[in-house]
């Protein structure tokens, strides 16, 4: 049987106490991140999470030791990519996820590394005065052209495509003209929470988004209650309002004296009776002075809300049962 260093038998070890301790564990990728930049993280991080950094055949046989009590941890193990790191806490996996997200930086890219996303030079005044970087320019195919003294980039242009390695010219250009297309930062790949692995697509929400579809589903879950009259601790106010509201409207379109639906019957009639007696108000001896003086009232006070189009008779029915009621 093969000898085993204790080193690496401690390390393990200390992997499983880690793992052990803490409800979410997770798998990162630190490939690229300069050293300064990494010790930040872990300072910003500190008494919200832990990172560990081991090999990946050690931080497999600390997975596999711990499944039998945390069970599908193991299948953390699919994901290790790129520099791998443990990364434990008891924060939720997708807040964990944001603050990872957040703390990215942009930085320059280096010779050599592959772009994820295509990498662009705006269109516009590069500020640099005519000399030997117009030529740099041309030659990392960037069309540019001395404009009012200055070098000019003509049009936006596509430096080097989502996958693509960014050569030792291309990085050198970029730097001198302060772009920074890279992003550079804690990259979680998959989290282990009660028996569940979430990969980083499925941490990757949007917030605004998120909030605005929860809302949508409370209003429709309202809508639905109120209607089906369902009463719960938010609609039971709305429900027996509507019912209120409803009841009241068959009183009065029935006519049916109560102490609620009198007042409103008698505005009503009044203000039928009101139309009426403007459809006959220019007849001779039609109307008597008093009800005269009562359509001319309602004249003067609806003046200012009197638009092009003629109002309906309902509309007209409604505005005086308003004044009269």
């Amino acid at each position: 049987m093969a000898h085993v260093a204790e080193w690496k038998k401690e390390e393990v070890n200390e992997l499983k106490g880690i793992i052990d301790q803490y409800d979410v564990i997770g798998i990162v990728d630190l490939m690229n991140i300069p050293a300064k930049q990494l010790q930040e993280m872990r300072k910003s991080l500190k008494d919200k999470a832990v990172i560990r950094m081991s090999k990946i055949n050690l931080i497999n046989l600390a997975l596999e030791d711990c499944n039998a009590d945390k069970n599908n941890i193991v299948d953390l193990s699919e994901h290790m990519e790129g520099q791998v790191a443990l990364i434990a806490t008891e924060m939720n996996p997708f807040k964990l996820y944001k603050i990872l997200e957040d703390s990215k930086t942009q930085a320059p890219a280096k010779p050599g590394t592959i772009a994820p996303d295509d990498i662009i030079v705006p269109e516009g005044d590069t500020g640099f005065e005519p000399g030997p970087f117009l030529g740099e320019l041309q030659q990392v195919g960037i069309p540019a052209k001395i404009d009012k003294g200055k070098i000019c980039v003509q049009k936006e242009t596509v430096v080097v495509k989502a996958g693509e390695e960014v050569s030792k010219q291309v990085a050198a250009t970029l730097s001198r003209m302060d772009i920074n297309p890279m992003e550079v930062g804690i990259d979680l790949k998959a989290v282990y929470e009660e028996e569940a692995v979430y990969t980083s697509d499925v941490l990757a929400i949007d917030e605004e988004q998120t909030l605005a579809d929860i809302q949508n589903a409370f209003r429709n879950a309202f809508n639905l209650s109120v209607n089906a009259a369902i009463p719960t601790d938010e609609t039971i106010s709305t429900i027996i309002t509507l019912a209120y509201t409803r009841a009241i409207n068959v009183g009065v379109a029935g006519a049916i004296m109560t102490s609620e639906t009198s007042e409103p019957i008698i505005g009503l009639a009044q203000a039928k009776m009101l139309a009426i007696a403007s459809e006959i108000a220019d007849a001779p001896g039609a109307i008597d002075d008093e009800l005269a003086e009562k359509l001319s009232n309602v004249a003067v006070a609806a003046a200012p809300v009197v638009e092009e189009e003629e109002s309906s008779e309902e509309e007209a029915a409604a505005g005086l049962g308003a004044l009269f009621g």
